[in-house]
């Protein structure tokens, strides 16, 4: 969830994520040090949706529909092999993209009012943030000790719900694969 500094957010709001923990060894570091996400309690993740609708929305009717939405969609087996750069940012890229722009895709049309990352940008880029608000000899830096640690690939079996608290976000959900 780009762009998660704790201090920003209120109490309820929430995103959709897939977790990356096999990313963990060759990110945590970098993660902890210079992603706020991370110091907020966000793991290594790729969004599906951020952000999502608030706390007080997700009541039981919600759930079932998330839990329908994202159980249309099979696991799969996604490898980070690349790093990538938006500006201020390095990430890792998930190959295949597809099946997590899927996941976006149907979320947000089953939620409209809940673009991805609220209507910003034209592209979606699935990705798995490692660094923001950095200058580029940070990000190089980061960049060649994480490139050293690739590839990694991972198993997608499920999506998990976040929600913040007010000082940091916590797992309020999983939803299954299926």
């Amino acid at each position: 969830m780009t762009g998660d500094d704790s201090g920003g957010f209120q109490a309820g709001r929430s995103g959709l994520i897939v977790r990356v923990p096999e990313a963990e060894p060759a990110v945590r570091a970098w993660r902890d040090r210079l992603d706020p996400s991370a110091r907020a309690g966000v793991p290594a993740h790729v969004t599906v949706l951020f952000p999502f609708l608030d706390e007080s929305r997700i009541d039981n009717g919600a759930f079932a529909a998330i839990r329908d939405v994202i159980g249309r969609h099979r696991p799969f087996e996604a490898r980070f092999e690349r790093c990538g750069r938006f500006p201020g940012i390095l990430y890792l890229l998930p190959e295949p993209n597809i099946p997590f722009r899927r996941l976006t895709e149907a979320i947000a049309q089953r939620w409209p009012e809940t673009p991805p990352f609220g209507g910003q940008f034209d592209e979606v880029v699935p990705h798995l943030t490692v660094a923001q608000g950095q200058d580029d000899a940070v990000l190089e830096e980061a960049e060649a000790d994480v490139r050293g640690r690739l590839p990694v690939t991972a198993r997608v079996s499920s999506v998990d719900l976040m929600v913040h608290d007010g000082t940091r976000w916590q797992q309020r959900a999983s939803f299954t694969l299926r």
